[in-house]
């Protein structure tokens, strides 16, 4: 997995790898990449996310619950901890203003071939 650009990763390691999940779930879940996502812009919850996982059987519009996942840069998977947490409590304050109370939002941070989960 000798792939040292980051788009190249993400082209060819990460997104192949969500779709084989779109795949197996079906019309359950979409896929965003790269959308931009202003939840509490007074928090600094807004930005752009690397993919998104939403329960929508449509991709046109974020639904809730949102798993927020972020690439390392560099193959370093410190780095991107204080993103994903950041994304993750956007991620759960999109879903309790839409109604879902859910009690467990995830994030997921990767460098393409080696992935780490995170629960909030």
């Amino acid at each position: 997995m000798a792939i040292s650009s980051e788009k190249a990763r993400s082209e060819f390691l990460v997104a192949p790898i969500l779709g084989a999940i779109k795949k197996y779930l079906k019309p359950q879940i979409s896929l965003f990449s790269g959308i931009e996502c202003n939840v509490e812009t007074e928090l600094g919850l807004n930005g752009f996310c690397d993919f998104t996982i939403d329960h929508s059987t449509q991709q046109f519009f974020i639904e809730s619950p949102v798993i927020a996942l972020v690439e390392a840069k560099n193959d370093n998977l410190k780095s991107p901890w204080a993103t994903c947490i950041a994304e993750m409590v956007a991620a759960q304050s999109f879903n309790q203003r839409q109604g879902n109370e859910i009690t467990k939002t995830y994030g997921v941070i990767t460098t393409g071939t080696v992935w780490q989960f995170l629960e909030l």
